[in-house]
């Protein structure tokens, strides 16, 4: 089964990433217009090779997330721009289907000299992209002010001549600023997105990345996320659930906590329990979460992950839903999520150990808050499950890890030069 379309990964990681913070991606989109515009001018692609660059282009700038420079939006760009540069350029090399397009990521913020004499394939590529971003920079910031000439003096160290003349090229056969300028360019955009081409491999490859997306907020979002999805497989494998309904089950649970990338880093990390407002900032990160699935993933996916807070005895939120109106898979969801985030450390708690979460969902089963199936394997298959979650869980913190380990040894020879 199909369970989203290409065009729709797009979208989903774009609105995703808007929640954590809306100007890195609206200057995204308009640099990736940009971008396009001229390698459409230029010629040689087609359309799908076209839509990947839009990809590439709209998500250049991934890595601010994590470098926490957000306040000082130009800042990050000019001041300091290898750090978000490089953790860019990581996430695409390891995590996205377009890995053979990272190095673009990586070289976009170098000058054309240093560019020139350098033997790298794509510097032509990477050339056209930092065009494209200081065309929206300057632009942005001057506004009405703004004129072709600030740009020319840059061109032929900074900038790349041939990314000028093709630049100057588009402009004169279509005034792409202006349309920028108006909104008009997200139309031209949307209809490129559609010949995006992704296999089922690269689809789950994309929505994966969002999960480690959460790092951008919390390593123990990753980790709760990771052993959620690990215990969600296991109790699918001992309920012998069918093929599809398992699919379902892993990416409900690989995306139900998407929505906490809306919420304050503050928040989410605070040393003691929420007040009853902050609380209630946390419980919006459901109705968020469905509100970005909606339209993109199949409907059975997005009502597991609306549920994923529900109880089987109405105690649950955001719609208080009793066992009658849900399905053995959301129910599977809610009681895989609790159990994670029993065995998680909080800042205001420790974690919980085995005997501790197993007498507190015994009792909480027994009372009528969770599936009684899902709960019964999870008793029967304990050791195994552990296991299983502990291997599992370890292997996607390998990758996590590994991705910030690069990124803090990349950004200390940065420093060092």
């Amino acid at each position: 089964m199909e369970y989203i379309h290409s065009k729709d990964i797009f979208r989903l990681i774009r609105d995703t990433l808007k929640m954590a913070d809306k100007r890195v991606i609206e200057h995204g989109s308009r640099v990736a217009y940009y971008f396009y515009k001229m390698l459409d001018c230029q010629g040689g692609y087609e359309k799908f090779e076209l839509a990947d660059f839009v990809f590439l282009a709209s998500f250049h700038d991934i890595g601010a997330y994590k470098t926490n420079n957000l306040k000082d939006f130009v800042g990050y760009e000019f001041k300091a721009p290898m750090p978000h540069t490089t953790y860019g350029y990581l996430i695409f090399k390891h995590l996205s289907p377009l890995k053979e397009l990272a190095s673009v990521i990586l070289y976009h913020h170098t000058n054309f000299l240093q560019l020139k004499g350098l033997k790298y394939e794509s510097k032509d590529i990477a050339g056209l992209l930092n065009y494209a971003e200081k065309i929206d920079i300057f632009s942005r910031a001057m506004k009405d002010s703004f004129n072709m000439s600030m740009i020319q003096k840059q061109v032929g160290a900074v900038l790349d001549p041939s990314a000028h003349d093709l630049f100057r090229k588009v402009m004169i056969k279509e005034d792409v600023l202006a349309k920028v300028k108006s909104g008009e360019y997200l139309e031209e955009l949307e209809e490129i997105i559609d010949y995006m081409i992704f296999t089922n491999e690269d689809k789950k490859k994309s929505l994966e990345m969002l999960m480690f997306c959460l790092g951008f907020r919390s390593e123990k979002a990753v980790v709760d996320t990771a052993r959620c999805i690990s215990i969600t497989e296991m109790l699918g494998s001992k309920l012998a659930l069918k093929q599809k309904e398992r699919e379902e089950l892993y990416y409900g649970s690989l995306l139900h906590d998407i929505g906490m990338l809306a919420i304050p880093k503050g928040i989410i990390e605070a040393p003691r329990k929420l007040s009853p407002e902050e609380y209630a900032k946390v419980k919006m990160h459901v109705h968020l979460a469905e509100r970005v699935l909606n339209d993109q993933m199949a409907k059975e996916v997005v009502e597991i992950v609306a549920t994923h807070h529900e109880r089987c005895d109405g105690s649950g939120y955001p719609r208080g839903l009793t066992a009658k109106q849900m399905n053995r898979n959301q129910e599977i969801l809610q009681f895989s999520d609790t159990v994670s985030a029993m065995m998680g450390e909080r800042s205001y708690r420790e974690s919980m150990d085995g005997r501790e979460i197993m007498d507190q969902l015994k009792a909480e089963a027994v009372s009528g808050k969770f599936n009684k199936y899902a709960a019964n394997a999870f008793w029967d298959n304990y050791d195994e499950i552990m296991q299983r979650v502990k291997v599992r869980s370890d292997e996607i913190l390998v990758t996590y890890r590994k991705l910030n380990q690069q990124y803090v040894q990349a950004s200390k020879k940065f420093k060092e030069k």
